[in-house]
């Protein structure tokens, strides 16, 4: 597997951003628009999946980059009650839902699978690439 350069290579990240453009317009329409806090939300939670991958993959460490991949995962699961909220506030449709879910789902396997990888990997990240173990 080639070594990834930039955040913007991740499929995770790529889906997290798919996730961002099919959810976040959601948020300017009523009646999610008027509904402060749950508009806030949905936008937070949305950055913050996104955003705590990319934050991750630049710490350059792997330890720490599986901490930001648990965030953004505990973020999607809040995402995904979010979704239920607009549900059974009849705020969106049922197939709105569905497809919304069914992405945010995906990506929680995929930030599953992903952190598994990397704690099974002898990748320890650029922080730690030319350090000796005495250090």
């Amino acid at each position: 597997m080639p070594t990834v350069q930039r955040f913007e290579d991740l499929e995770i990240w790529k889906k997290a951003r798919l996730l961002s453009q099919k959810i976040y317009p959601l948020t300017f329409k009523d009646p999610i628009v008027t509904d402060y806090r749950l508009k806030d939300q949905i936008r937070g939670s949305l950055g913050s999946i996104m955003d705590n991958i990319a934050e991750g993959f630049e710490r350059g460490s792997q330890y720490e980059f599986i901490n930001s991949l648990t965030i953004s995962k505990g973020e999607t699961g809040e995402l995904k009650s979010q979704l239920y909220r607009c549900l059974d506030n009849k705020y969106i449709e049922q197939e709105i839902f569905a497809e919304c879910y069914e992405l945010a789902n995906e990506l929680t396997k995929m930030i599953t699978s992903f952190i598994s990888y990397l704690n099974k990997s002898n990748i320890k990240g650029q922080k730690f690439k030319n350090r000796s173990k005495d250090e």
